[in-house]
């Protein structure tokens, strides 16, 4: 059974037959399938905080594809966004590509080229969600430093010694030991290189 925190893949096409076809192929590589008749019905109910992909058809009568690109950029959504056309022009690969669109493909689309589309784009969709998860609990996690331990850890990073440090801070090396302890475990690093990596670039800009 599929986990509802899966990836879930946005079909919009105003074709009932491709809608069917398209959604039978993507169900074969294990990605979970929601078909949309219309733009505006898919506007009105898609879940902004979804992990996933979009397939968006660029012509359909009333909103084309491009606009419903466009109102996706405009709002900050970040599912990668694959575009189908039966009738591509250059403008019109230009104008999706300008507005963010991860891949522009034309019908009859190659089945296994939008397998593997749709792969890249939702393994990539899942990676930066990982990376703004971390990014998010460490702007948390350094946030519940003290102003002194901000201080141990920006030298940390500069690479000095607790001795050094306790020189830069005039206070005794066992001091530093001490901050240097609860760093660790505030911000739940590891060694001394997962709390250099992890953190180097928000003491540079804790905002």
């Amino acid at each position: 059974m599929n986990s509802p925190l899966s990836p879930l893949i946005h079909l919009i096409d105003d074709d009932a037959a491709v809608r069917e076809s398209l959604t039978l192929l993507i169900g074969t590589v294990g990605l979970r399938v929601q078909a949309w008749a219309s733009p505006q019905e898919f506007m009105a109910q898609f879940d902004r905080g979804s992990i996933g992909a979009i397939v968006l058809d660029v012509r359909m009568p009333g909103t084309s594809g491009l606009t419903v690109l466009e109102k996706l950029a405009a709002e900050g959504v970040d599912q990668p966004v694959i575009m189908l056309t039966g009738h591509g022009t250059v403008e019109m690969c230009r104008r999706a590509f300008k507005s963010g669109a991860a891949e522009f493909l034309e019908k009859p689309v190659d089945d296994q080229q939008l397998l593997d589309t749709l792969q890249a784009a939702v393994q990539k969709h899942v990676r930066s969600r990982e990376r703004n998860r971390d990014d998010r609990d460490a702007r948390e996690r350094h946030a519940q430093l003290s102003a002194r331990e901000r201080e141990v850890l920006g030298l940390i990073v500069a690479g000095l010694t607790n001795k050094e440090i306790g020189r830069a801070l005039g206070v005794s090396p066992r001091t530093v030991e001490t901050h240097r302890a609860s760093l660790f475990a505030k911000l739940g690093a590891e060694s001394l290189a997962q709390l250099i990596r992890r953190y180097a670039a928000l003491v540079e800009d804790p905002d």
